[in-house]
């Protein structure tokens, strides 16, 4: 993404889970990392000056952007402009909502909707963005002329945002356990797992897209069909996505139609393993546990959905535990705030528990950042300040409100327990400076762009 070498002085940086003072970092015309080198108290001529503490740039390891629509929409019960008003809230009335902002886009608004979202995430740090993608169709299911003109849009997206994407495209065919799928869920559908890798089959990957496969769910992929999407990824050494006992009732309905929990049915089919990232996996049995951790299955918590829409507090200590990665995802984006989700993984864990301490605020950066990554199939390349990797930079400041105070040596834990989204002062992504000084520098007026896509989708 970077097209000329540019050299960065960090005033502090986390590198190799420390923090280093005055450290020059040069990236090179191809986005990467060529140098690191720590202890230059002056920035050299023609350098720019990242002032706070520089860290890998986050990823974001699960997005649907268009949730970012409901933000203070659902929440506002009793509301007569609140789509669905009346219905006692639970996770399946907000659904109603969402499909019906779904039911409303088209790839051009999904474009302008979703490049407003990435924006919004590279301002909050965000270099890369898994997008759990299963908007596929028009409403009613037909088929557009290019059959991946929303998937292509939401790559467009990421790249004038500029942030790095990984497009997830899912298959989604049932609305439950072999139940065809609803009026909404038609546009999601491409027919069988065989429709849906001959559709993906032509997405393309680039310099800034990596494109990966995604089960919805149980109860929405049939289990005769899972070995065909995880196949696909297995094939391709792509990523594999999953939403994994988000709610109780898919539980239930999953052990009612197959005798099994929903983890037990996907080791079964071979689903489980080191590419395999589990979303939520909230509600799990202790052999459920066991069988993420043993087969390396990642696991992507994101807190601030999961308590936004009551599901509960996932087993994150016991999965970090058993042997699964933990990574961190912003979901239905009541909030996009990656230090927010790993704060409230740790803060969640407090309430449950009652202890403190469940990780360190390093471990907490790792899930952040290089757990992340690899999640998204980015492993290799991105998540670490070192030579060679990608030149994707998250700086946060330590001298606002929130952060100033403690010394620069206990930058993470200020980063991880204080700081917010507000705190980022700079994005750089593959060397190129995206959010300088807090502004976006790609898309103009933000809150603006934000504002007028969401309208869009509604009659106020």
């Amino acid at each position: 993404m970077s097209l000329t070498a540019q050299t960065y002085w960090a005033e502090h940086a986390w590198v190799d889970g420390g923090v280093w003072s005055d450290v020059v970092i040069v990236a090179a015309a191809n986005g990467r990392i060529t140098a690191v080198v720590p202890g230059r108290p002056r920035p050299p001529a023609g350098s720019v000056t990242l002032r706070g503490l520089t860290l890998p740039g986050l990823a974001n390891a699960h997005s649907h952007a268009f949730h970012r629509a409901l933000r203070g929409v659902v929440q506002a019960q009793g509301e007569a402009d609140r789509p669905g008003a009346g219905a006692p809230d639970s996770f399946w009335t907000w659904r109603e909502v969402m499909y019906q902002v779904a039911d409303r886009l088209t790839p051009d608004s999904y474009f302008e909707l979703a490049r407003a979202v990435y924006a919004e995430m590279a301002m909050a740090g965000i270099t890369c963005v898994g997008e759990f993608h299963y908007l596929h169709h028009a409403p009613g299911g037909a088929r557009y002329g290019n059959p991946n003109a929303m998937g292509e849009a939401l790559i467009a997206a990421a790249a004038e945002a500029g942030i790095r994407i990984t497009l997830l495209d899912t298959c989604y065919l049932s609305s439950g356990f072999g139940a065809e799928p609803n009026e909404h869920q038609l546009r999601f559908s491409d027919g069988t797992a065989e429709g849906w890798a001959e559709r993906v089959q032509e997405l393309k990957a680039d310099g800034n897209t990596r494109i990966g496969a995604a089960i919805h769910s149980v109860r929405a992929v049939p289990v005769d069909q899972l070995a065909t999407v995880s196949g696909w990824a297995q094939e391709r050494t792509a990523p594999l996505h999953v939403h994994l006992s988000e709610q109780t009732a898919e539980n239930d309905a999953c052990v009612e139609a197959h005798g099994f929990t929903p983890t037990r049915l996907l080791a079964d089919h071979g689903v489980l393993g080191p590419r395999t990232t589990a979303v939520h996996a909230t509600h799990l049995t202790p052999g459920d546990i066991r069988l993420l951790g043993h087969t390396s299955t990642g696991v992507c918590m994101c807190p601030t959905t999961e308590r936004d829409l009551a599901d509960g507090i996932g087993p994150a200590a016991e999965l970090h535990g058993a042997g699964s990665p933990l990574s961190l995802g912003s979901d239905s984006h009541a909030v996009i705030d990656i230090l927010e989700e790993a704060r409230a993984m740790e803060l969640d864990e407090r309430l449950h528990t009652r202890a403190r301490g469940h990780w360190t605020a390093a471990q907490l950066l790792r899930a952040a950042t290089v757990d992340g990554h690899a999640a998204l199939g980015w492993g290799a390349d991105a998540g670490r300040i070192e030579v060679g990797a990608l030149a994707d930079l998250t700086t946060i400041a330590l001298d606002s409100v929130r952060t100033a105070g403690p010394p620069s040596r206990l930058g993470a834990e200020t980063a991880v327990f204080a700081a917010t989204n507000a705190d980022v002062r700079h994005t750089v992504v593959g060397g190129r400076h995206v959010v300088r000084d807090g502004a976006h520098q790609l898309v103009p007026r933000v809150p603006q762009a934000l504002a007028e896509s969401i309208a869009a989708l509604y009659d106020w």
